[in-house]
């Protein structure tokens, strides 16, 4: 861990974040008067999400024949044939 002021860290900013980034520091706080204000430390790597193909199997059946029921819908759209 690593204490700076205000000052020092607005001038050596990208070397504070450079060496957080690569574990050479673990955190760095910024003082103001001090007195800390701030904490600077790395981000944790995003986890990746794995790909859920197949989540909801077996829980919709499809029609065999996807234009079976065209007929039945159109005429709620439009009325019967006339």
């Amino acid at each position: 861990m690593a204490t700076v002021n205000m000052h020092d860290a607005k001038s050596q900013l990208s070397k504070l974040v450079e060496a957080v980034e690569k574990g050479e520091i673990d955190e760095v706080i910024i003082a103001r008067h001090g007195r800390p204000a701030a904490r600077l430390t790395a981000l944790e790597p995003r986890r990746k999400v794995e790909r859920r193909i197949g989540l909801a199997a077996g829980m919709f059946v499809a029609p065999t024949d996807p234009h079976a029921d065209d007929a039945k819908v159109a005429e709620l759209f439009l009325g019967p044939k006339a």
